[in-house]
């Protein structure tokens, strides 16, 4: 399956919003989930190959010119008018897929499998809450935006500095606090001490953690083992990691998550 853009937004100084139209979107079977995503690839720099390929396409193509494959969450999808929005992190020429989204302009395809997902928020607890970074704000989004009016969320986001901030509609009670790297010296810490600090609403809530290892474990051991909170049915997992490029990470992400279990 693959689209083409129709337009780009930046929504902050490193986060792009790039909406998806035509090619074979009037295929596209949306998912219920809110951290729904797609695997997308994504072609490196002087590849033969062209959108949209077929497997037999690959063949006798170099692997440093096979295309990248990359998870992204669905932000929105309209299926009335068929189109199709992913947030992108951008720095620069970095990593296969901000690079692609920087350079971006309409017309341009992405081929893409999907989506697939597994996190909805419950409709049986008394509150909602939401840990993450720039890679996590799709998914947060999307579940704040699928919220009810007599919800209630505690959002804790950390990016890069004052400006960096976005917008994250909800008729929703969400209560946000925004954190900022550049202010901590331990960037590991930051989100674990500011939900370490915060009271907790009273009654049964939700988890949602997802962003960068390193922060990921240190929230999952806090409410483990700090708070006492039975993890089985949160939703938990990290994105990145910090000092490893994705395909790095892609590489011992399994082993990491299986000696945090």
């Amino acid at each position: 399956m693959y689209g083409e853009v129709h337009h780009i937004e930046k929504l902050s100084p490193d986060l792009l919003r790039v909406v998806l139209a035509g090619g074979t979107l009037d295929q596209f079977e949306d998912s219920t989930a809110t951290d729904a995503y797609i695997n997308a690839r994504f072609l490196p720099a002087g590849s033969p190959v062209k959108v949209p390929f077929a497997p037999a396409d690959l063949e006798g193509v170099a692997d440093e010119l096979r295309p990248r494959p990359r998870r992204f969450t669905i932000r929105d999808w309209d299926a009335d008018q068929q189109l199709l929005t992913i947030d992108f992190v951008a720095h620069g020429d970095a990593g296969y897929a901000g690079r692609w989204a920087s350079q971006a302009q309409p017309g341009d395809r992405l081929q893409f499998e999907g989506p697939s997902g597994s996190y909805r928020p419950s409709a049986d607890v008394d509150w909602h809450l939401y840990v993450g970074d720039e890679s996590a704000l799709g998914a947060i989004g999307s579940s704040l935006q699928a919220l009810a009016a007599d919800a209630r969320a505690v959002v804790f986001v950390i990016v890069e500095k004052p400006g960096y901030e976005i917008n994250l509609p909800s008729v929703a009670e969400v209560e946000t606090h925004w954190l900022y790297r550049e202010q901590w010296d331990d960037s590991d810490n930051e989100l674990v001490d500011a939900i370490a600090t915060t009271e907790f609403p009273g009654g049964t809530f939700d988890i949602f953690v997802h962003g960068e290892a390193g922060e990921v474990r240190a929230v999952r051991q806090h409410l483990a083992v700090d708070r006492g909170v039975d993890l089985s049915g949160a939703s938990i997992s990290p994105y990145w990691r910090r000092r490893h490029t994705d395909e790095q990470w892609r590489k011992v992400k399994r082993q990491w998550m299986a000696n945090q279990a």
